[in-house]
C-alpha cells in the first residue's frame, strides 16, 4: 500500500500532508507533518499540483484558501471537527448583534465561512500576539472558550469567549494530571491551551503542537508528560528516541483524526476525490483574515 501511494503521488505530482494527531502510519507516509496552518503554508511553497491533506475538513479548507492554484483532497469527507462545527456564520452574526460591533479573532480551527467573517485569525501559538496587535481592548474570540481564557489571562484585554471547545482537550481534569505526575514526578508537563484553565495553570509549559515538538528537541529534560491529543507522541518519540513521553490521559484521542487509513489515501489519489473547494467570495475574505495574522510574524 505504501508503494502504491508513493507511485500515485509521483504520477499525480502530489504532496501528502499529515497533522500531528494522525495515526503513525499516516505520519510516516506524509511528506510533511505539523499543525494545520503550518502544513498549508509549506504546501504553498512547493511545486506540487495536488495536496492530499490527512487531517480534518477545516484543515483542507485552509489549504484551499492558501493554495488556490492547487487541487486539495481530503481522503475522508467525513473527517470533521466538533469544535469547528460549534460556530456558524449565522450564530456568529447573532452574537455580534448582541455584543455590538467589535473585532473578531477566529482560531484557525474553524470553517472557511467563519474565517471570512473575522477580523483576523490566530493559532494556539500566536493568539497572544494577535490579541495584542489589535487596538481594541474588547473583542470576541471564537470558537474555543479555553483558548480565549488563556489569551485573556496573558493580555489583560476583555475577550468575549465563544462557548465552544475541543471535546478531547476539554475532558482533561486536575485529577488526571495529578495521577499522571505520580508516574514520573520529574517529567516536564506540556499542556495545550485548548485544555481547561485549571489544567493550563498546572503546566510547566503551555504550547501548540509544533511548539511542543520544538521544545522536546531543544530541552535538556529527559521525560515529558504530554497533555494534548495522543497522536503527537509518535512524532515526539521519532525525533527524540532517547527521551520518554507519557500521555497525561489515554482518553485524549480524537476519532476524526484517526479515521483516515492508508487505503483512503491511495483511493483519493486514484479517484481525485473527495476534493475540497472554497468559493472565491469566501476564500478572498477568509484569506484576508489569515494574511493579517501572517503579517505579524
Amino acid at each position: 500500500m505504501i508503494d502504491t501511494i508513493r507511485q500515485l503521488k509521483k504520477d499525480r505530482n502530489a504532496i501528502i500532508l499529515a497533522h500531528n494527531y494522525e495515526p503513525s502510519e499516516i505520519q510516516e507516509v506524509a511528506d510533511f507533518c505539523g499543525d494545520s496552518l503550518e502544513l498549508s503554508l509549506k504546501a504553498s511553497r512547493t511545486d506540487a499540483d495536488i495536496i492530499v491533506f490527512c487531517g480534518v475538513h477545516f484543515m483542507a479548507e485552509t489549504a484551499s484558501i492558501v493554495c488556490p492554484d492547487k487541487t486539495v483532497l481530503l481522503p475522508r469527507a467525513d473527517a470533521g471537527c466538533a469544535m469547528a462545527d460549534m460556530v456558524t456564520p449565522e450564530t456568529l452574526a447573532a452574537e455580534l448583534d448582541r455584543l455590538g460591533k467589535m473585532p473578531v479573532v477566529t482560531y484557525v480551527n474553524s470553517t472557511a465561512a467563519v474565517k471570512a467573517m473575522s477580523t483576523i485569525c490566530c493559532t494556539s501559538a500566536n493568539v497572544v500576539k494577535v490579541v495584542n496587535s489589535l487596538d481594541a481592548d474588547e473583542m470576541l474570540l471564537a470558537p474555543d472558550r479555553n483558548l480565549a481564557a488563556y489569551a485573556a489571562g496573558l493580555t489583560g484585554k476583555t475577550i468575549h469567549p465563544w462557548p465552544g471547545y475541543c471535546p478531547y482537550h476539554d475532558t482533561l481534569r486536575i485529577s488526571d494530571v495529578k495521577e499522571a505526575r505520580a508516574i514520573d514526578p520529574d517529567a516536564v508537563l506540556l499542556v495545550h491551551p485548548e485544555c481547561r484553565p485549571e489544567v493550563v495553570a498546572m503546566a510547566d509549559e503551555v504550547m501548540s503542537t509544533s511548539g511542543m515538538l520544538r521544545h522536546v528537541q531543544s530541552s535538556d529534560c529527559r521525560s515529558f508528560l504530554v497533555a494534548t491529543e495522543n497522536g503527537i507522541l509518535h512524532a515526539m518519540q521519532k525525533i527524540c528516541p532517547d527521551k520518554t513521553f507519557y500521555p497525561v490521559s489515554p482518553d485524549m484521542i480524537c476519532p476524526d483524526m484517526k479515521i483516515i487509513s492508508l487505503q483512503d489515501v491511495a483511493a483519493c489519489l486514484e479517484t481525485m476525490q473527495p476534493e475540497v473547494n472554497v468559493s472565491p467570495e469566501i476564500r478572498e475574505r477568509a484569506l484576508q483574515a489569515v494574511e493579517r495574522m501572517l503579517a505579524l510574524a
